[in-house]
């Protein structure tokens, strides 16, 4: 599997926006942890498994991966949040008016 692969995995499935890597490492914002990653691969001058972005989007994926998905009813809560955010907002953008 290379990078490209990966990348369109996490395209079609997004991972939650944090997650604990290690004992030691938590990725508070997994976009930037991918387009860092991603980025960094695309401009090492060396092969791609010398490069340290690689290791690290490999253990991020093989951790996705071994993860379960979450259940149904945290994707609808998030479904929720994101649709009372909206809410807030256009109520927001009315009050300006």
């Amino acid at each position: 599997m290379n990078h490209e692969e990966i990348k369109r995995y996490f395209e079609s499935n997004p991972p939650p926006k944090e997650v604990r890597l290690t004992e030691w490492a938590n990725i508070t914002d997994t976009q930037v942890f991918l387009r860092s990653c991603y980025s960094t691969i695309r401009n090492f001058s060396g092969p791609v498994d010398r490069c340290p972005a690689w290791w690290h989007l490999r253990d991020f994926y093989i951790l996705m991966k071994k993860t379960p998905a979450p259940q149904a009813s945290a994707r609808e809560a998030a479904a929720e949040n994101m649709q009372e955010d909206a809410s807030d907002q256009s109520l927001s953008e009315e009050a300006d008016v």
